[in-house]
């Protein structure tokens, strides 16, 4: 292959063989992002850098581990006590699946007050959901791994929703399990999906993502296309070129990042029962439940969705279905918004009430599900998950009646 980069010596050889000047080039020198990026862009490259983390503390778990019922618990008691910095590659790990979830939600965030779904980027935002949708079952298959107390009966509870399903419901339920009840085979299975293929499958949707973005550009906080206005070399004059400029400013964040990813790390690795329950740190016992079950902090929205439908016709299969729509609405968000203007910053008010109500809405169903159910939080959860659906059967009606400001041709440094 011909060197059509310019470059000589060993990186020329290498450019004749392998396109590596051409790729930095493209992705990163001459990849031009708008000047006017803010706080809100940290949140991608930090959960891209998380994603590093969880790689490659797990291979290092994975060293240690043993899949195995009679010997996980007490395989995770061994690398926290004498495996040589292995209470630290734990708590690296535990912490940076939270971490990562919290990335993933703020990012995702910046995306609907900025419009970053809107055309041209629904398949970049299609490629986020499903990676939001495999993390949710990585972190699903990695949480009954410690093979404590509460991972068991939450596997127990969450694999037993899909025997509600009609038809298929039991026999799916045992085959998820891979027997009658969560056992060997149940923990061997989710070992190999969390360890092996959901991970694949996470950085293949994590490069289409990328390349995804980086073939149409990034949004930026005024919703403006800095494509369309370029100089006589074809540099859009409102962009900078990714590397140097924002691979310093990713940084700055990275640092920050790892301050309060270190404090909680090193002082508070079960952040209250939140990261770490107490009663993981109990060995699972078939016979004795817990008295109250509940998913990690970053399922509890969805899981409180579920609780919050009353069952009907003698069956629970409603909660289940409500729980599914609540993230499988969130596919269509490119095509249920169908106003011209992308940023929140020339929305109408009408927008900005529409999304701080879901907004507000998604952090108290998040905060209910994490506690016992009573009549009282049964019907706040009822209230908020209306709301929840509300935001997606609003969104096409609204542009009839909002009134939105006008957006300007070029990029502005509010």
């Amino acid at each position: 292959m011909a060197n059509t980069q310019g470059t000589t010596g060993f990186l020329g050889w290498i450019d004749e063989r392998f396109p590596l000047t051409k790729m930095m080039r493209e992705h990163l020198t001459e990849y031009y992002a708008p000047k006017n990026f803010n706080v809100w862009y940290y949140f991608g490259s930090l959960a891209l850098l998380v994603l590093v983390n969880q790689i490659l503390t797990g291979i290092w778990l994975t060293m240690s581990y043993k899949p195995a019922a009679a010997d996980a618990f007490a395989s995770v008691e061994y690398i926290m006590r004498d495996v040589d910095w292995g209470w630290l590659i734990r708590y690296m790990h535990s912490t940076g699946a939270s971490a990562f979830f919290l990335m993933v939600y703020l990012h995702m965030y910046r995306a609907l007050i900025y419009g970053s779904y809107k055309k041209p980027r629904e398949l970049i935002w299609i490629f986020g959901v499903l990676i939001f949708l495999c993390l949710m079952a990585e972190a699903f298959m990695g949480y009954l791994l410690p093979w404590g107390q509460m991972s068991y009966w939450g596997a127990q509870v969450i694999i037993n929703l899909f025997s509600a399903l009609p038809v298929i419901g039991p026999d799916l339920s045992v085959w998820i399990r891979g027997d009658y009840v969560i056992s060997d085979a149940t923990l061997n299975r989710f070992f190999s999906l969390h360890v092996i293929a959901l991970p694949l499958v996470l950085l293949g949707l994590v490069v289409a993502h990328i390349l995804a973005l980086h073939e149409v550009g990034s949004n930026n906080p005024d919703g403006v296309e800095i494509k369309k206005l370029k100089n006589e070399k074809g540099i859009p004059l409102d962009g900078i070129p990714f590397h140097p400029y924002y691979t310093v400013k990713d940084l700055v964040g990275v640092m920050v990042f790892l301050l309060f990813f270190s404090v909680v790390i090193f002082f508070m690795p079960e952040m209250g029962g939140y990261f770490l329950e107490h009663p993981n740190f109990d060995p699972a016992d078939p016979l004795k439940t817990p008295p109250h079950i509940a998913p990690v902090w970053y399922f509890t929205p969805f899981y409180a969705i579920l609780r919050a439908v009353p069952s009907f016709a003698g069956t629970q299969v409603w909660g289940v279905l409500a729980m599914g729509a609540s993230i499988v609405l969130l596919f269509f968000l490119p095509w249920l918004d169908r106003s011209p203007v992308k940023s929140i910053r020339y929305r109408g008010f009408s927008f900005k009430l529409v999304l701080a109500a879901f907004v507000i809405s998604f952090l108290i169903l998040g905060y209910l599900g994490a506690l016992p159910t009573t009549p009282t939080r049964t019907a706040l959860a009822q209230i908020c998950s209306v709301v929840y659906f509300a935001f997606f059967f609003v969104l096409p009606i609204l542009p009839a009646f909002e009134k939105t400001k006008p957006v300007p041709e070029r990029v502005t440094w509010k």
